[in-house]
């Protein structure tokens, strides 16, 4: 693995999908062993790079999912509360 492949320049430009499709791929080379130390700490590295990327890109969607619910929420709350009162 090539030094310097870290979150600040690929995690700008690695959507999820990618990311977790790296990381797959990086656990399963640690897994199947026969590289070097070296090698498998620069592995490691990414690996844990590569997590981040995927808990951040989670978060994100979390965020947004849990702001659309919120607005959603807020906006049929009022209108049938506001139906409710009209009715009576």
């Amino acid at each position: 693995m090539a030094a310097g492949t870290g979150t600040g320049a690929d995690g700008a430009v690695l959507g999820y999908e990618q990311a977790r499709d790296e990381l797959i791929e990086v656990v399963r080379r640690l897994e199947a062993g026969g590289t070097t130390l070296e090698d498998s700490l620069a592995l490691w590295e990414r690996g844990e790079e590569l997590a981040k990327v995927c808990r951040l890109r989670l978060e994100g969607a979390r965020a947004r999912l849990d702001a659309a619910l919120a607005a959603d929420a807020d906006g049929e709350g009022g209108d049938e509360e506001d139906d409710g009162h009209d009715g009576e």
